[in-house]
This record gives structure tokens, sequence and C-alpha cells, in this order.
């Protein structure tokens, strides 16, 4: 199998001398048809941000990645001119001939292989290793330069997680500018060079040296060379951070234009609470973070004076929020009710989410479970919609059936061990939309007999106490990724990452290798298990479905977390004058990269 760049790359790159003379993308640049017409270049881009690190943005804005997501969600080359796949577990990558990081040093297979045999490889840069993501079965793939323009991965079975993890919104970069950072490498330098290196720098030791200028990702180096749109001059600490862009970048739209249009992107740190103020009076250019939907009436009230469109996407969460009943509960009596899918169930059908979305989103969300949305290929309504409709009746029936027919004298029921069936929901506390909609499944709740209290707290004690097994229930995001394709991993659907809410035990069982955590052992998880390790050594998407579908199917049916509202929209803010952005389209994390997918580096100024 093999993924290809475009056949228009010759035509726009004889255009290239007419469109931009200074400019030196690679041979075979990636041609992008900018809808609506070529645009035009210049200007600068703003936008605020809340935090210093939050420069990781012009990587993950900037999307550049080896492969990367497509809007239709599917894979294809991006800094690779081509990919080919055999078997599922060989992988070779195409070099696109005459690519250059921006200060201008090529970008080869010896990128790849410095990466590979200095950094990964290296026992005092990598103590624990490779990166886990590139084991299969314990096993690390052969690594092979083919030449100088071509790399190659081969694994003894299959790794369907390979693409997926290079496309990601915060991608494993098996790449490093080589000729950048052997400047700082104990293999490169001599020991007295290296000593004055670390002296100088007021390291601690070389390997300090190293990590201190290795930040790909977090893209707040202005020395080190990128193969983003644009490219870091700010240093840290600061409140503006700039980048300009990058003269070698290997994208151009249909008439050879070298991309990115926009010449500057700036990040401004302000507070958070202060975004929405700032967007509705004009101070950014483009505009997501930080804006909610309560925000969305506002905005719009204040685009005359600020110039600024606003525009609704859909989050792609599986749910907006959710209830996370904790099955790895410490407490022997909630373990016992929590782990009866007919409880789950009763909570689930005791939630009126017509409510919920009339009264909080305008009626404008997407009711039912925790699960893949309509935009997704996987998607089978009657699985979001299982035992998540409205019915205080059939809820009361389950509950009855369980043996909870004692209630007190608040007609609140009674566990088995005489105690009243009061849910404690523990809350991040970040803002009061989880509060208020809390107070309405209490509301409802009442109906079954069932009391609803909320404690919020900061999200670390949160955590620590679900990790611990002293939370009974939390409320949290949904499923991150609500548009998943056959060949995404279905890691958020296993119990195979402690960070999952509803099973931390069981995932920590899973990452640490059986060293730490519980084994599951309740039948479901059981299965879901043995699916999960399914996909990870399939071959064909059409074992990946029918893993994914079944998978689906068991979610819907035993109701892990309980989703509420899904769809929930994203204000996307931007000036009248910033040409390109989508009027509609998904805001995710991953896929999506947010703006990422949408490649800014196409956005430009009408004037």
């Amino acid at each position: 199998m093999r993924f290809s760049g475009s056949a228009l790359a010759g035509l726009a790159l004889s255009l290239l001398p007419l469109a931009q003379a200074s400019a030196e993308p690679p041979a075979e640049p990636r041609v992008i048809e900018v809808a609506g017409g070529p645009g035009k270049p210049g200007g600068e881009m703003v936008t605020l941000v809340s935090r210093e690190k939050d420069t990781r943005l012009l990587t993950v804005y900037g999307y550049a990645r080896l492969v990367g997501y497509s809007p239709d969600l599917t894979i294809q080359p991006d800094i690779l001119r081509a990919v080919d796949v055999e078997d599922g577990r060989i992988f070779t990558f195409h070099i696109r001939q005459g690519h250059k990081w921006s200060d201008g040093s090529p970008f080869t297979a010896e990128d790849f292989r410095y990466w590979w045999e200095d950094v990964a490889n290296n026992a005092e840069l990598s103590p624990f290793g490779v990166p886990s993501a590139l084991l299969v079965d314990g096993k690390e793939p052969e690594f092979e330069v083919v030449d100088e323009h071509t790399v190659r991965y081969a694994w003894p079975g299959p790794n369907p997680f390979f693409l997926p993890l290079l496309a990601a919104a915060a991608p494993l970069d098996i790449y490093r500018p080589a000729a950048y950072l052997k400047q700082f490498h104990k293999s490169y330098l001599s020991a007295e060079d290296l000593d004055a290196k670390v002296k100088t720098d007021q390291a601690r030791d070389w390997v300090q040296l190293h990590f201190r200028r290795d930040r790909m990702y977090e893209a707040d180096n202005p020395e080190m060379p990128t193969l983003q749109p644009w490219h870091t001059v700010t240093a840290p600490p600061n409140t503006r951070f700039v980048a300009e862009r990058n003269a070698y970048f290997h994208r151009v739209d249909q008439n050879g234009q070298q991309l990115p249009y926009i010449d500057k992107v700036a990040l401004d740190i302000v507070d958070s609470k202060l975004i929405p103020i700032k967007t509705g009076a004009g101070e950014t250019t483009l505009q997501a973070r930080g804006l909610a939907f309560s925000d969305y009436t506002f905005l719009l009230d204040s685009a005359e004076r600020s110039g600024m469109e606003t525009s609704l996407w859909r989050t792609a969460r599986g749910a907006h929020l959710a209830l996370y009943p904790n099955l790895n509960v410490k407490d022997a009596g909630w373990k016992a009710l929590l782990r009866d899918a007919r409880f789950r169930r009763a909570l689930s059908m005791g939630v009126y989410r017509d409510e919920i979305n009339q009264a909080m989103y305008y009626g404008l969300g997407i009711g039912g479970n925790n699960t893949v949305l309509p935009e997704s290929p996987l998607y089978e309504p009657e699985l979001r919609d299982a035992w998540a409709q409205f019915d205080p009746k059939a809820a009361n029936d389950l509950l009855d059936e369980m043996g909870l027919t004692e209630r007190n004298s608040d007609d609140i029921r009674l566990m088995p061990d005489g105690r009243p069936i009061e849910i404690v929901v523990e809350t991040a506390g970040e803002d009061a939309e989880q509060t208020d909609l809390l107070q309405l499944i209490h509301d409802s709740w009442r109906q079954l007999g069932i009391k609803l209290f909320s404690r919020p707290m900061q999200r670390e004690v949160l955590q620590n106490r679900i990790f611990s097994g002293e939370t009974v229930m939390s409320i949290f995001y949904g499923v991150e990724n609500g548009v998943p394709t056959a060949d995404m991993p279905p890691t958020e659907f296993a119990p195979v990452e402690q960070i999952k809410f509803q099973w931390p035990a069981w995932g920590q069982f899973y990452e640490t290798k059986g060293a730490a955590g519980e084994k599951p052992d309740m039948p479901s998880a059981e299965r879901l298990m043995i699916l999960f390790e399914q996909w990870s050594v399939s071959r064909t998407r059409e074992e990946r479905e029918r893993i994914w579908h079944e998978m689906l199917q068991i979610h819907a049916d035993q109701v892990f977390t309980i989703g509420l509202i899904a769809g929930v929209f994203q204000p996307v803010s931007h000036k009248a004058t910033l040409k390109g952005v989508p009027e509609e389209a998904i805001f995710n994390w991953d896929p999506g990269a947010q703006f990422g997918m949408y490649l800014p580096d196409t956005f430009w100024f009408e004037k």
C-alpha cells in the first residue's frame, strides 16, 4: 500500500519563480488546493494564550507532520513525499528531494538516524529505552537508512498504531535537526568542548544541555530549526511570542505560491478570564481557546466594533461532559452497586438530557451516550441511544429488580448495607457549567430515589482521589475522539490507561505491565482487552472495523460511562479580513489539532 503526494507537484514547482523567487520549497512540494482560490501573502496573525507553554500551539496549529489527517479523517503524506506499507508492519518513508529545515540545512535520512541512534537508543538521553509506542510485543523495529531520502521501519508483527501516532496533535516525532543538535551531543564533541558548553549553559551535565535545546514540540527555542510553517524568534520568559514564516516550508498552493501566506504569528499571553473580553474588543486575529459557548452572544453583539466574525464549530468529543462511575472504588458496597450494569443503566435513563440540552445549550447539542458521533464512519444511531432515553419508570423497575426497594424517611433508596444511596459526584471545579448541569441531574435522579451531591476540588486532587479509589463518581469531559475511523486506535474504549476515570486501576495494571493496579475482573472488561489486543495485531481495515463495532456495542450495553450532551458548539472568532477559516468544521484535539487539520498556513488577509 502506498500513500503519495499530489501529481500537481511538478506544475507547482514550474510556477515557483513567478510566485516567490526567494523561497526554496522542496523540489517536490506538497500542493494544497486552497479553497476559494489562491490567497495573498503578508500580514501578522495574533492569537491569545494564557501560559508560556502555549508556544506549543505553533506546532499544533502549524500541523506539519510526517503524515497527517485531512478533514475527511484519512491519513496522507505531508512532510513525507510518500509512505509504503507492507503487511501492516514494514513502513518505508520517502523524503522530499531538496527539503530543508527553517535554517536552510538539508532534511534527510540523517535526521531520522540521529534521533533513532543518538537519542532514542542513547542510554543517557533515553534511560527507559525507545518510546513504548514503537514496541510491538516488546520488540523494537528494525531501523534502516535505505538512502539519503529513504528510511524504513520494520516490526516482526503489524503496528497499526504507528501512522496515527505520527499524525497526532502532539505527535511522536521520530526525527530531529541533526546538524543543530550534534553541537550539544557528547558523541560529536571533544570532552573539552563539551565541558565548556555545559559550564557556559550552567547545565548539570551534557544531558541537560541537550534537553534544553531538543524542544521541537514546545517550539520555544528560537535557535532550533523547524519544519513547521512558522519559526519561533522569541525566547522565554516573555509575554509575547513571535514566529516568522519558514522560507523553506514544503507546501505550496495550486498556483505555486509557497505557503504560509501569513508572514508572522504572535501569541499574546493574557489572563484566561480576559480572553472573551479581549476577543470582543478585537485584540486578536484568530481565537477559539479561552472561548466557551456561553460567550457566543457577547461575541456576536460586539462584532461591529471588534471587526470579528464568529462561527460555531461542533466539538468532536463523544460527550461534552460525562459521568464516570468508578468501577475500582475501594468501598465494597459502592463497588457492588457500580459494577452492576442494571444500576448504571438506571442512572443513565434517569438523566433528562433534553432538559439539559435546552436549558444549557439552546437545544443545539446531541443527547445520548459517550460514544462516537454521526461524523464517524463507525457511527450507529442505536448505540448512542441505548439506555439513554429519559425513562424514570424503566429506571425504577431496574433498581427494584436489583432488590433496592427499601427507602428511608426522605424517600431515598437504601443500599444493601442500609446506607442511603447518596452519590457524591466529584468535579474539577473549573467552571460553573458542571455545577449547573449536576443540579439538573440531581432533580431527575430524585425521581429514582437517589440523591446527588457535588463536590468541587482541584483537578490534581480529583485525579489522585480517583486513582486511589476514594471517588465514587466524577464528572469530566467525554471520549476525546468522537469521530474515529477503524484505522484509529480504540485506546479510549479499553481499560489500558489509568487516566480513564471509570477504570483507573485496570488502566494502571496495563500501563505498568502488572506491576501496579488491578487486573480487569469483569467479563465485559476482559472482552474489551481481548478485542484491543486483536486490533493491535490487525492487518486489514475490515478486521479493525469488526473489532471497533464490537467494542462500541459493549460500551453502549454496559454503560461504563454516562454520556450527557455531545456536539456542544465551540465559538471560533476571526478578523473579517482573515480568509480561509472554515465556517463549519469540527473542533477537536486529536484527531484535528484544533485548527491544525484545516491548515492555517493557507489562511490569508484580504487587505
